[in-house]
């Protein structure tokens, strides 16, 4: 993660064009805030579970992770996912039961150095490209046009949807749940 007192600053980046560089200061920032409000949780922080159909804040830190390589692969490698990508992904991607049942028992070290992979094969990947790659436009949701810009926007507005998530988990945790 970049250098947190750069944290509220949009602006230039090293080794990023100039829109590209404000569009990773967005994302910085979203990164930021969601990891220090998980940094110190318990395993049984992680995989409470407010009701049986409730996520747990780990498969929610999964699936953010999935996002961030769900999109690189989609507009940074202009490819589908292969069959074996998918099916590595899928619990964390679609969450749900299957989420429940297997991403459970997972440190914060786990979970926080997925989140960090991801991002840094991302932000790697961002160096490669101009600021006209985000305007390139290619079909979306329901054959919707969108272009790059608006899909990484999506992948920081998503993680801040799912922190919101996981700060309601965080207030429903029973207190002897806490420790």
């Amino acid at each position: 993660m970049p250098n947190s007192n750069n944290n509220y600053l949009i602006t230039d980046i090293e080794g990023y064009t100039p829109e590209i560089s404000k569009l990773v200061s967005m994302m910085n920032y979203a990164r930021s805030v969601t990891i220090e409000s998980v940094q110190n949780l318990t395993l049984s922080q992680l995989d409470y579970l407010l009701d049986e159909k409730a996520n747990s804040i780990g498969a929610l830190l999964m699936h953010i992770a999935s996002t961030d390589f769900f999109y690189r692969i989609f507009s940074l490698q202009k490819r589908e996912l292969t069959t074996e990508e998918d099916k590595e992904w899928a619990h964390a991607s679609y969450l749900g039961e299957p989420a429940r049942e297997h991403i459970k028992e997972n440190s914060i070290d786990y979970y926080l150095e997925a989140l960090m992979n991801e991002r840094n094969k991302v932000l790697e990947m961002l160096k490669s490209v101009d600021d006209d790659w985000l305007y390139e436009e290619m079909p979306f949701w329901n054959g919707k046009p969108a272009n790059n810009f608006f899909i990484w926007f999506h992948v920081f507005e998503d993680e801040i949807n799912h922190r919101g998530q996981i700060n309601l988990i965080k207030k429903r945790i029973p207190k002897n749940i806490n420790e």
